[in-house]
């Protein structure tokens, strides 16, 4: 495995950390972001390992169908990938969500269950693929 994708891999492991410990102390927002960037980097560490030199995209949803050119596999994570996308921005500016609520107020604890839920399964996806 390249220097690159162990980097990344292991800053997507210690992400999903991060997105539990904000889930236990109710910090739903930031779980939910969290869980987004444990499953951007996962995808980046696999195309970094796919030799690509430069990935600008956050989105995940454009992310997975770069992979899907290298696995089809991929295929399985891209509603995965879709759920975590909608938590990129709103998560963490109070202007990213209509209304009064700011963020804080807004995610609820299933929100971030299923965001760690999609990210899980997208690092292990990308884990198990690398080791194949």
């Amino acid at each position: 495995m390249r220097k690159i994708t162990s980097k990344w891999l292991k800053q997507s492991e210690a992400d999903l950390k991060a997105a539990k410990d904000s889930l236990e102390d109710g910090n739903y927002e930031w779980s939910c972001f969290q869980s987004q960037q444990c499953g951007e980097k996962a995808l980046k560490a696999y195309l970094y390992e796919k030799g690509y030199t430069s990935i600008m995209t956050h989105m995940l949803k454009e992310l997975v169908n770069e992979c899907i050119k290298h696995d089809e596999s991929f295929k399985i994570l891209m509603k995965d990938a879709r759920t975590l996308d909608m938590f990129y921005i709103p998560t963490r500016y109070p202007n990213g969500l209509g209304g009064d609520l700011a963020p804080t107020e807004f995610y609820e604890k299933d929100d971030a269950e299923k965001c760690i839920s999609s990210a899980e399964l997208i690092l292990n996806t990308v884990k198990k693929l690398l080791i194949k």
